[in-house]
């Protein structure tokens, strides 16, 4: 890729692909003509697996404030307390890391954030899961931008550790089953409760999904802009959301 092919593309997508080219690594980001925010999307737009996509998940280290990404197979999910145990050694959790966390720290905005070529040093993982394949596709800058490279490339660029931080699907699906029986008993009745309790069972960790509405509380089953807005809702709404959050949970128990 020529400089002056590089002028034509976004300033991220740019950045990403110097990296690439002072690399010597023989693939350039490609744009495409929609948006592929979530692995999904890009599995469909590139005509390839879901698995092999190496999409970027961001974590806030509460203790410094530094970016921890971890980039794992499209058909997999981060399991947090892995995260943790490799990424903070001093005993403290990782937090929810929000669109301005994630352009800030990694100077690209959720949905095309690069494994490559950041704005401020991040902590980096790689998921084993991406070891099956021998061809995989990252995020290249832009919601539009990708690139094409090998998992051992990707250690390569990276210089990135490669460790098991994939959900067990197992005690996923056990531990959901716990969470749904434990918010069920705080559900109100018309008989027993003339206000509606708070959901919370003190598990707060948010699901990863693509989307504030689509990411769901793991101890409540609620947004966070639900969980913000639940001290100041009235009775009734809060009786809604609760008719919203046990739907929510019949959904995910089927």
């Amino acid at each position: 890729m020529c400089g002056a092919e590089l002028k034509t593309l976004p300033e991220g997508v740019q950045r990403v692909a110097a990296v690439l080219q002072a690399s010597g690594h023989p693939h350039a980001p490609v744009m495409h003509d929609d948006a592929a925010r979530t692995a999904q999307q890009a599995a469909d737009a590139l005509g390839v697996a879901l698995g092999q996509i190496a999409k970027s998940i961001v974590f806030r280290r509460k203790s410094d404030e530094v970016a921890v990404l971890v980039i794992i197979s499209g058909d997999q999910r981060v399991d947090e307390k892995k995260v943790e145990a490799l990424a903070c050694p001093d005993g403290r959790r990782l937090g929810r890391a929000d669109a301005e966390f994630v352009k800030s720290r990694t100077g690209f905005s959720i949905g095309g954030v690069s494994p490559l070529a950041h704005a401020t040093p991040t902590v980096m993982l790689i998921d084993q899961s991406l070891l099956r394949f021998d061809e995989i596709w990252a995020a290249a800058g832009h919601p539009h931008a990708m690139f094409q490279l090998s998992p051992q490339q990707l250690q390569g660029l990276t210089g990135a550790p490669v460790a098991d931080l994939a959900v067990n699907a197992e005690e996923d699906k056990l531990a959901l089953q716990c969470a749904i029986e434990q918010v069920r008993l705080r559900a109100p009745t018309p008989a027993t409760q003339a206000d509606a309790l708070s959901p919370c069972i003190s598990i707060c960790r948010m699901s990863e999904a693509s989307g504030a509405d689509a990411s769901l509380c793991k101890g409540c089953f609620r947004t966070a802009g639900e969980i913000s807005a639940w001290s100041r809702a009235s009775d009734a709404d809060k009786r809604s959301l609760w008719k919203t959050i046990e739907q929510r949970m019949d959904a995910l128990a089927a």
